[in-house]
């Protein structure tokens, strides 16, 4: 990269900070209309801690609604997130590099990875689409290198 460009060093200066989250207890109808209302395919589950704290405990996913309850024919105004999140949930720290948040999702098989700070609370979201938008921004500054050193030697031979 040029030296006008900020190099993306940490998942911090890319992850989103307006996380869409909820507890255990909402109801999945309510999580829906979370969603929707924030224009969202998932929302990161939290404990809420002393002082406010926001501990991720887990996910839950516009598909696991689908697949999940509508399609088993549950009743979403009875049964909560808490009963349809995914376990084990994965997390990235907001010090983690580009290339290791790639190894994690892709071991881990997530294409959303909630970032949590130094004290384990929720800092922000990175999805696939994120990386992706990073990693494309990086390959087309590649391009331009090339394109650059190209015209440099052809302006040289002439």
């Amino acid at each position: 990269m040029n030296e006008g460009n900020a190099r993306v060093t940490t998942i911090s200066s890319i992850c989103r900070r307006d996380i869409a989250f909820t507890t255990r207890e909402t109801t999945v109808a309510a999580a829906a209309k979370l969603m929707r209302h924030g224009h969202v395919g998932s929302l990161v589950v939290v404990e809420q801690m002393n002082g406010g704290r926001r501990v991720p405990v887990g996910i839950v996913t516009d598909r696991d609604i689908v697949v999940d309850v509508i399609a088993t024919g549950l009743d979403p105004a009875t049964i909560t997130v808490g009963d349809i999140m995914a376990g084990n949930l994965v997390v990235g720290r907001e010090t983690d590099s580009v290339p290791e948040t790639l190894e994690i999702m892709k071991s881990k098989g997530v294409r959303r990875l909630p970032t949590v700070d130094g004290e384990g609370q929720l800092a922000g979201i990175v999805t696939a689409d994120d990386l992706l938008e990073v990693l494309a921004e990086e390959l087309n500054e590649l391009a331009g290198v090339l394109a650059r050193e190209q015209a440099r030697e052809s302006a040289e031979r002439k």
